[in-house]
C-alpha cells in the first residue's frame, strides 16, 4: 500500500471567520481560540489581517508570540506596506508566513484593480520577492481564482512560483464554482504549470452555494494538498468550507483519499464550542460533525439500530470528535427498545413485560402532548 500525502490544515477562522458580520474578536479571544486550534494540531493559524487595524497587527503578534507548534500566517494585499506590517507582526513567531493576494479575474483586474493583466502579474512577482525578503515560507493567492481564465493563471502562478511563493492558493472567493469544474482547474493548473511541482497547491472555498466542503474535497482529489478552513464554517457571506467537515470526511474515507490529517479530533467539538461562545454565533443543531443533533437519535428504528449494533445508523463515533458519547433523545418517534434503555439508565427496571407495555402506552401519549420529554417525566410515568 502506498504512503498517503499529507493534507496540511489551515484554518482561518481568526482571519476570514472574523470578517462575518457580528463575529469580530479581540485579541485575548483571538489567542484562546489560537491555543485550542494549536491543541487540535492545526497546521497553520491565521491569525489576521495586520495592515487592517492596529487592533489586527497586535492580534496577530500576539498569536505569532504564543503560539509555538502551529505556523502562523498574516495575510496581506500584494503591497509592500501591507506586507511589512504582515512580517512585523510575524517576528515572534517560531513558525511564521506571509500570505499575500492579488486579483487575477477579469472582472476584478478592469473594475476593482484598474490594471492591465501584465501589470497585475509585474505587481505579484514583486510582491511575493518582497515578501520572501522578509519572511522564508510565503503563499500566494490568486484572488477570484474560480472566475480567472485558467491560461492567466498559468502564467502569474508560474512567475510567482519562480519568484519564491512556496504554497498557491487557488480561492473560489465568491462561492461559484461547481464541484468538478473545481477540481478540474486545480488538475488543470498542476499538470500545464512547468514548475507546479515546486509549490502546494490550496484550496479556500466559499459556501455561496452551499458547495464550499464538496469543492475542497474535490479539489484534494486532483491534486491540492492544503485545504483553508474555518471553525463551524464560520466566515464572509455565507461562510468557508468548515474544518470539521473536511477533516472527517477524510478521517472516515480513508478509502476514498490518498491524504492523511494530523488534526486531533477529540478537540473538534470543544473548538466549535469556544468559538461559537466567543463570536457570539450559534451553531444550528444539524450541523454535522458540531450540532447537538449529529449524534442524536430519536426515531424508534434508529434507535433500536444503534443499542444493537451502533455502526448500523453511526459513520462515526461521537466520542471521536469530542463529544461524551451520542445521544437518544425520547419523543413521539422513539421505540421501546431505546425507552427501556433509557429507564434503566436512571435506575427503573420492569418486573414484566406487561409493566413495560404500559408504561410505553404512557409515555407515548405524553410525548403526542409534550415536546421535551424530560427524566422526571419519565419517573413520574412509571411510579403511577
Amino acid at each position: 500500500m502506498s504512503q498517503k500525502d499529507k493534507l496540511v490544515i489551515f484554518d482561518t477562522t481568526l482571519r476570514d471567520g472574523e470578517q462575518s458580520p457580528g463575529a469580530s474578536m479581540d485579541k485575548e479571544e483571538k489567542l484562546e481560540i489560537a491555543k485550542q486550534l494549536e491543541l487540535m494540531k492545526v497546521d497553520v493559524i491565521e491569525a489576521g489581517f495586520a495592515i487592517a487595524s492596529p487592533g489586527d497587527f497586535e492580534a496577530v503578534k500576539l498569536v505569532a508570540d504564543n503560539i509555538k507548534d502551529s505556523t502562523i500566517c498574516s495575510l496581506s494585499r500584494a503591497m509592500e506596506k501591507d506586507i511589512q506590517a504582515a512580517g512585523d507582526a510575524l517576528k515572534g513567531a517560531n513558525s511564521g508566513r506571509i500570505h499575500t493576494f492579488i486579483a487575477t479575474s477579469p472582472l476584478h483586474m478592469k473594475y476593482k484593480l484598474q490594471m492591465e493583466p501584465e501589470q497585475v502579474i509585474e505587481h505579484a512577482v514583486k510582491s511575493v520577492k518582497f515578501a520572501r525578503s522578509l519572511c522564508d515560507d510565503v503563499e500566494f493567492s490568486c484572488e477570484d481564482a474560480g472566475r480567472s481564465e485558467l491560461d492567466f493563471m498559468c502564467k502569474i502562478i508560474e512567475q510567482v512560483i519562480d519568484a519564491g511563493a512556496r504554497t498557491i492558493n487557488i480561492p473560489d472567493t465568491v462561492g461559484y464554482n461547481l464541484p468538478d469544474q473545481y477540481a478540474n482547474t486545480i488538475q488543470q493548473l498542476i499538470e500545464r504549470i512547468p514548475n507546479s511541482d515546486k509549490a502546494i497547491f490550496s484550496v479556500h472555498c466559499h459556501n455561496d452555494l452551499g458547495l464550499a466542503v464538496a469543492n475542497s474535497l474535490a479539489a484534494v482529489q486532483k491534486g491540492a494538498r492544503q485545504v483553508e478552513c474555518t471553525i463551524n464554517g464560520l466566515g464572509e457571506r455565507a461562510g468557508n468550507a468548515s474544518l470539521e467537515e473536511v477533516v472527517m470526511a477524510i478521517k472516515t474515507r480513508p478509502d476514498y483519499f490518498n491524504v492523511e490529517v494530523d488534526i486531533d479530533t477529540r478537540h473538534i467539538v470543544p473548538t466549535s464550542q469556544l468559538v461559537s461562545k466567543i463570536t457570539g454565533f450559534a451553531v444550528q443543531p444539524n450541523k454535522a460533525i458540531v450540532g447537538d443533533n449529529a449524534f442524536a437519535h430519536e426515531s424508534g428504528i434508529h434507535q433500536d439500530g444503534v443499542l444493537k449494533h451502533r455502526e448500523t445508523y453511526e459513520i462515526m463515533r461521537a466520542e471521536d470528535v469530542g463529544w461524551a458519547n451520542n445521544r437518544m433523545v425520547l419523543g413521539k418517534h422513539s421505540g421501546r427498545n431505546a425507552f427501556k434503555s433509557h429507564l434503566a439508565q436512571l435506575g427503573v427496571q420492569f418486573d414484566n413485560n406487561e409493566d413495560l407495555h404500559d408504561a410505553f402506552v404512557a409515555f407515548k401519549k405524553l410525548a403526542d402532548q409534550k415536546h421535551d420529554i424530560l427524566d422526571e417525566d419519565l419517573l413520574t410515568l412509571v411510579k403511577r
